[in-house]
């Protein structure tokens, strides 16, 4: 069993896909992030520091772990897009074979340096980088980057919001959160 049962649940859809059974659509995503984004993800933890610092909240000073991981970031307004694209093929035909798996995801990566770059560059903010050490995680991936092939011949979806426009996004969320707190002391 995999962490919260998730291989449990898998094996449960699939039993459920066979023939005769109800139609199960299986997704592989990757990295998605966004507006509203939780901050115990990387990039949301950085565009709510940068938020934070340039509203004066805190020191300018951005704590990161490991910025040397690659990562294919969707915006999630994209991946809904895919999963309403993934619900409107015809079921069990040659596209959308039960048995298929689909991967979400843009088919690029960006380093996890380089989007924290964006992110300062578009906040227009000066922040000082400094690795934490408990930031780092035990076991990291170097490179995550997946092919949307599959789903791109499935449905013809593209993701259409770029990288920029995601951060911008994710930092505009980020200052509103901010906005609605209660002020500095």
């Amino acid at each position: 069993m995999h962490r919260n049962g998730t291989l449990d649940r898998i094996a449960a859809a699939l039993e459920y896909a066979l023939p005769g059974g109800p139609e199960v659509v299986r997704t592989r995503t990757f990295p998605h992030t966004g507006p509203g984004r939780g901050e115990a993800f990387a990039e949301s933890s950085f565009a709510r520091q940068i938020a934070e610092a340039a509203a004066g909240r805190r020191a300018p000073v951005l704590s990161v772990g490991n910025l040397d991981v690659v990562r294919d970031f969707t915006d999630v307004r994209d991946v809904v897009r895919a999963y309403w694209a993934l619900l409107d093929v015809p079921p069990r035909s040659a596209a959308g074979r039960p048995d298929a798996v689909y991967n979400v995801c843009t088919g690029r990566g960006v380093c996890l340096g380089d989007l924290v770059k964006r992110l300062i560059a578009l906040a227009g903010v000066e922040v000082e980088i400094r690795q934490d050490p408990g930031r780092f995680r035990p076991a990291d991936i170097p490179v995550l980057v997946g092919d949307p092939s599959r789903l791109r011949a499935a449905t013809g979806w593209e993701p259409h919001i770029s990288l920029d426009r995601t951060l911008t996004d994710l930092l505009e969320d980020w200052r509103a959160r901010l906005a609605a707190r209660s002020p500095v002391a």
